[in-house]
């Protein structure tokens, strides 16, 4: 082989080590398997590729039957934003939930059996936790996937969820960095920007990502926001004063930097991706994460040639390129060689399987009630357009759960145009239950609800996003979260009273 040949083919092989693609099915596709044997080292899994755990488990395994060290990436923050469980409903509370209960071995707890779950599966690298301090309640896209408004509160449970975590096996990819937590617009649909000074950044926002550093996180994700304050032309995942300035070398951070979708709008829509994603590598990132939406074996070549000839030109330096495929590399060999031992088909569920109900009873807010079950309920879901991020195919409420604790519980579901009236009409003589999700920053619902209230003093309502309002109806019940788990222990409060 020429020496020019062998360039190339280390060249093309780092390229394809960078990238973290997705692709479509539960099976994985032929091209998919031939790239992870040609050099390939991360695979990105949504909910479309999972049906079952043991679907899962085969599926990784072909995975290693062509790699073994591959790294199996996921976003499973567990409460809203579920994967493993996208059909049903997450078997954990989210972040919110976690910092209402302020308890970080709880937290830890959570973590560590949510890790064992995706290890038993063959996953080994969670796109979680969220660090993101929750700032700006009017937030579109953070909400209750963080753990609160407070700096500290933030920072002691994003340490505990690295440190549970990793404990199963799981590296942690903490998010989003520099912080999500102060925007108004979603980075899905286009570019935030958050004018605060550093100063600011440095006492808020910054905090928990300095607690996961020090709790070991094996990768941190970076943000597609603009800070003026760090840069003012791009934004952090393409800026080099954020990833390598700031996040190297004065947060001493060692370990792999993962970039957001880049088929996000934020970055597709103005950059492009595959000039974005060169320039992610450049500024400092070590893989780039695609496939949310572009899935495909034509997107992955795409992205390898864009890098190899960003090399060629000059845009990429050769030793960045291989930086960045070495740290890959080196978080693949962490995983390999702490891999758990592979469950046993039938033997007996170990860990904590009861942890993540019991940090959802634990996490309610309860005002009013206390007169016994609410007699023959009426669910009234009033549901707003869900966030990418989220997905609109993972159920959410109480009306299931709460069926199977009342035979007979009727339900309906409330879109922006529906009215107070609608709802009455249906339930009848029945007691309003009105479940919303953050109510706050949908004007429609909370005019609903108001008229509900109004019209029936003895509505229930649950409020499963961000709790902003004053309490409200004959009972009120804040989950901190709409995840399965939250719902079902909703249910319980109003079934029993």
């Amino acid at each position: 082989m020429t020496v020019l040949a062998h360039r190339t083919d280390t060249l093309t092989r780092d390229a394809l080590a960078v990238l973290q693609p997705g692709f479509e099915g539960t099976t994985a596709p032929a091209w998919l398997l031939r790239r992870v044997a040609e050099g390939l080292t991360s695979v990105g899994l949504f909910g479309r590729n999972v049906a079952s755990p043991e679907q899962l488990a085969a599926l990784t395994a072909q995975l290693r039957a062509e790699r073994d060290d591959v790294l199996v990436a996921i976003d499973e923050e567990g409460g809203d934003v579920t994967r493993l469980e996208v059909r049903g409903g997450s078997s954990f509370p989210g972040n919110l939930a976690l910092g209402a209960v302020d308890d970080t071995d709880l937290t830890r707890g959570v973590a560590r059996e949510l890790g064992r779950r995706l290890a038993d599966c063959g996953v080994n690298l969670n796109w979680a936790p969220s660090a993101d301090v929750n700032s700006n309640p009017d937030n579109p896209v953070i909400g209750v996937r963080s753990f609160g408004a407070d700096t500290a509160l933030a920072a002691r449970h994003t340490a505990a969820y690295v440190e549970g975590l990793q404990a199963a096996g799981v590296a942690a990819c903490t998010k989003h960095f520099p912080g999500h937590g102060d925007t108004s617009v979603d980075s899905h649909h286009a570019l935030p920007r958050i004018d605060v000074d550093l100063e600011t950044l440095a006492v808020r926002e910054l905090v928990p990502f300095r607690a996961a550093i020090e709790a070991g996180t094996k990768a941190v994700m970076s943000a597609h926001i603009l800070v003026p304050a760090l840069d003012p032309t791009r934004p952090a995942t393409l800026s080099p004063q954020v990833l390598t300035g700031l996040l190297r070398k004065e947060l001493g951070y060692e370990g792999l930097i993962v970039t957001d979708g880049m088929e996000m709008n934020a970055i597709a829509g103005t950059y492009g991706i595959e000039r974005g994603s060169v320039l992610a590598v450049a500024a400092g990132a070590d893989a780039i994460c695609v496939g949310g939406g572009l899935a495909d074996e034509a997107t992955v070549l795409r992205l390898r040639d864009a890098l190899v000839a960003a090399v060629h030109e000059g845009a990429l330096p050769e030793e960045r390129l291989a930086d960045a495929a070495a740290r890959v590399r080196a978080l693949a060999e962490w995983t390999r060689s702490v891999r758990p031992a592979p469950a046993v088909p039938g033997a007996p569920e170990g860990g904590a399987p009861g942890i993540g109900l019991e940090a959802a009873r634990r996490a309610l807010l309860v005002s009013g009630g206390g007169r016994g079950p609410v007699p023959d309920p009426y669910v009234a879901t009033l549901a707003p357009v869900a966030n990418i991020a989220v997905g609109d195919e993972t159920p959410w409420g109480v009306a299931a759960e709460l069926a199977a604790l009342v035979p007979g519980t009727g339900a309906g579901v409330y879109q922006e145009g529906s009215a107070a009236g609608d709802v009455l009409a249906a339930a009848g003589g029945r007691t309003v239950v009105a479940v919303v999700r953050d109510a706050h920053r949908h004007p429609w619902m909370a005019e609903v609800l108001d008229a509900l209230v109004a019209a029936r003093p003895e509505t229930v309502v649950v409020e499963m996003g961000l709790p902003r309002a004053e309490p409200r109806g004959a009972l009120y019940i804040a989950t901190h979260g709409a995840a399965r788990v939250c719902g079902r222990a909703a249910a319980e409060v109003i079934a029993r009273g």
